[in-house]
């Protein structure tokens, strides 16, 4: 039995037999045609290309009716490049001036430029290159005949193992055939990961060298939960993630009564649970799954799922849209949070080497005013349609904080000038995103109305960690000593100057942390709408001496191990069902 761990993209357990896809790097032998064939080859490239952006478009729209606009948004990049005369055009050349194969041409081609993406050191180009490769197989795919691919063929629920699997291979999983997928590389936040979850299949990613382990047709365990997977499970490991997978789906039939309670504790203290939202047409899940208002709207999809940039307009209906949805509950907008991401490293004339530590989020817009303003105008335009908060990212300094409300003063005078109605008491806040902010949040907490603490990267910056870099995920953790003291700072400092305050990193959506972080006195969590009953179950289940025996008995660990193991002991003692996976047991 071979256990390797790797990293946790689609939760849930996956029991059966391996699936092995080959490599996506496939060789194309260098061969010379003759003269009179270049136009041939030509016209076999121009076809080939057409098929293909056919064959992507068919993809997208299958891929939104089935899995929704998000993953399906995936594919527009794929379209895009099949109409970029800059990636085109060489290709052509090299057919006319080389006389070479079509096949030659674009294999040689993309994999420059896939290469291109992997050098650039950076999670979001690594994605690229993925995507660029999955384009090479499919403009291959159309020049050699191929039509259908392994996947297509498949007759009975597999487990499928690949060192990458590109978006085009994970659109295309059929649940009913395959039960879950573990690949060598990738990381959380890959398009494939996105398209695993939208699927609702347990997955693994960054496996290093697992495929090189197992043969098709071995048995084996994906454990989405806790990014495990197990190669020819012993007879006790499969009893153990058998009676796991029942206890779950048990437990998850359960948290649809619990949707619809209140999140009170037990004895009488009440918790706000809000969602985190990436599109307006999520709120209706937020409400089902018993959630009070949106605590997170992140508004950079708006640029990332489109080719072109959102007009004022664009940004005034969705936030009109969301606000309607909600019928009365707040929402609370965080302005962009851009310059980490495709949709300004591919536009800059020179790509940050490390973008997260660069030109992002509020450093980001404050250097480009006039779409920061173009967005300001749309949430304040909005603000007398609803209770609207807004909130900005990644603040740093005071000083980033200050001419930020500079500059929305600035709009405000121009909506005022223009005639334009808004509501001048908007609640501003900002998030406690970096070490700075929770350290000087005595000092912030004059300026604004509310905080935010967003852990995903407070933990990335206080730790130094990348948590999609599958070498050092495993440091990657909101157990460490060092991220929950600077929490319980900030948390110390809101009470005491009576700044409202939140959570809204994905540890607000871990059962794990639920009892943890009412300990420690917050009040208020904003998750992914699907785990809000989870949470609900476990504030429903506890008391606040509890909780705050379990902050003060946490406080005096020095190690993560420590805290996860203390976690997970308190919360099998009040809901065993909500571990959700064996790891650690």
């Amino acid at each position: 039995m071979d256990v390797v761990k790797g990293i946790a993209v689609s939760p849930g357990v996956a029991i059966g037999r391996a699936f092995v896809l080959g490599e996506a790097d496939e060789h194309v032998p260098h061969r010379v045609v003759a003269a009179e064939e270049v136009g041939h080859q030509l016209e076999r490239f121009e076809r080939a290309v057409a098929e293909s952006i056919t064959d992507l478009q068919q993809l997208r729209e299958r891929t939104a009716r089935e899995l929704g606009a998000e993953p399906a948004k995936i594919f527009e990049f794929h379209i895009g490049l099949l109409h970029d005369t800059s990636l085109l055009t060489p290709i052509r050349q090299e057919i006319e001036r080389e006389h070479v194969t079509a096949e030659w041409a674009v294999s040689s081609r993309f994999k420059a430029l896939a290469s291109q993406f992997k050098g650039m050191g950076n999670e979001v180009f690594r994605q690229k290159a993925n995507d660029v490769l999955d384009l090479d197989r499919r403009v291959l795919g159309r020049l050699q005949g191929a039509t259908e691919s392994r996947l297509a063929q498949l007759t009975e629920p597999v487990i499928v193992f690949a060192h990458e699997l590109t978006p085009s291979q994970a659109a295309l999983l059929d649940p009913a055939k395959v039960i879950g997928f573990a690949t060598d590389a990738g990381g959380r936040t890959s398009h494939t990961s996105i398209v695993a979850r939208a699927i609702g299949i347990p997955a693994v990613a960054g496996c290093q060298r697992l495929t090189h382990l197992l043969e098709e047709g071995d048995s084996v365990i994906v454990d989405g939960d806790n990014g495990v997977v197990i190669v020819a499970p012993n007879d006790e490991a499969l009893e153990r993630y058998s009676r796991q997978r029942r206890s779950m789906e048990s437990f998850l039939k359960s948290l649809r009564e619990v949707a619809d309670l209140p999140a009170v504790t037990r004895d009488g203290t009440k918790v706000t649970l809000l969602g985190n939202i990436e599109f307006p047409r999520e709120i209706e899940s937020v409400l089902a799954n018993g959630g009070e208002g949106v605590g997170l709207y992140r508004t950079e999809y708006l640029y990332l799922a489109s080719d072109t940039e959102p007009s004022e307009e664009d940004h005034f209906n969705a936030y009109r849209k969301a606000i309607e949805l909600l019928d009365g509950r707040t929402l609370t907008i965080r302005t962009l949070d851009l310059g980490a991401d495709k949709y300004t490293q591919l536009r800059a004339e020179e790509p940050e080497r490390n973008p997260f530590l660069g030109c992002r989020s509020i450093r980001y817009c404050l250097q480009n005013l006039p779409m920061f303003k173009t967005q300001l105008r749309a949430i304040l335009r909005a603000s007398v349609l609803g209770p609207i908060k807004v909130m900005f990212p990644l603040i740093s300094t005071m000083m980033e904080l200050r001419q930020t409300r500079l500059i929305l003063n600035d709009v405000m005078e121009e909506l005022d000038e223009d005639g334009v109605p808004f509501d001048r008491r908007m609640p501003i806040g900002m998030m406690i995103e970096v070490p700075s902010a929770a350290l000087m949040a005595r000092v912030f907490a004059h300026e604004v109305q509310f905080f935010s603490i967003g852990t995903n990267d407070l933990i990335q910056y206080t730790l130094a960690v990348d948590r999609g870099n599958e070498r050092v995920a495993n440091l990657y953790t909101g157990a460490h000593p060092a991220v929950l003291q600077l929490i319980k700072s900030v948390i110390r400092v809101a009470r005491r100057e009576g700044t409202e305050l939140s959570i809204c990193g994905e540890i607000a959506g871990e059962a794990l942390y639920t009892m943890l972080l009412i300990g420690m006195g917050l009040r208020t969590l904003s998750l992914v709408p699907s785990q809000i009953p989870h949470v609900k179950r476990v504030i429903r289940s506890v008391d606040i001496p509890l909780c705050e025996r379990l902050a003060r008995k946490v406080g005096s660990f020095d190690s993560e191990r420590q805290v996860l193991s203390c976690l997970r002991d308190e919360l099998r003692k009040v809901v065993p069902e909500a571990l959700g996976g064996i790891a650690g047991d």
